[in-house]
C-alpha cells in the first residue's frame, strides 16, 4: 500500500461496521475512477481512488479458499462505502475465479450477512465466523 498501514482504520467494532455497511457505495460522479487491486506481496486487496489507495482487505489463501482477515479503510475514506465497494468488488471476483471464501473480519461477516446474494461464495466446510449465515441466500 502506498502510505504507512497503521494510518489506516481497520473495521472492527460493531459501529464502525454499522456506519460502514449504511453507507451506499460509492458514486463515480463524486468519487473519481474505483479500482480494486490483488496487491499478492501484501496479502491485501486494495481498493484505490484516482491511483490513490483508499481500503485493504488482508487475506490468507490456502488452496481455492480465500480467508478475509481484516478489512482496513484511510480515516479520509470511511462514511463513503468504500469498505462495502470493496468487499462487493472482491467476493465478485472470487465467485468468478471459482474460489470460496472464510470470514475472519468482523466486517466481511457483516457485509455477507447484509448481502445473502454472497452466501454462495462462503466455503461450507470453513466457513469461519459465517458459520451462522444460512447458505444459498437463506437466514
Amino acid at each position: 500500500m502506498e502510505r504507512s498501514e497503521e494510518s489506516m482504520v481497520t473495521l472492527l467494532g460493531t459501529d464502525q461496521v454499522i456506519e460502514e455497511l449504511t453507507m451506499s457505495a460509492p458514486d463515480a460522479s463524486g468519487v473519481g475512477k474505483v479500482i480494486i487491486m490483488d496487491n499478492r506481496e501484501a496479502g491485501a486487496y486494495e481498493l484505490m481512488l484516482d491511483a490513490q489507495t483508499a481500503a485493504g482487505l488482508l487475506y490468507k489463501e490456502t488452496g481455492t479458499r480465500v480467508t478475509l482477515l481484516a478489512t482496513s479503510v484511510f480515516p479520509e475514506f470511511r462514511g463513503r462505502g468504500i469498505a462495502g465497494a470493496l468487499l462487493g468488488g472482491v467476493l465478485d471476483m472470487l465467485r468468478t475465479e471459482g474460489r470460496t471464501v472464510t470470514l475472519s473480519c468482523p466486517f466481511a461477516t457483516a457485509f455477507v450477512r447484509s448481502h445473502p446474494e454472497y452466501a454462495d461464495v462462503v466455503d461450507l466446510a470453513f466457513p469461519g465466523n459465517g458459520n451462522s449465515l444460512g447458505h444459498h441466500g437463506t437466514h
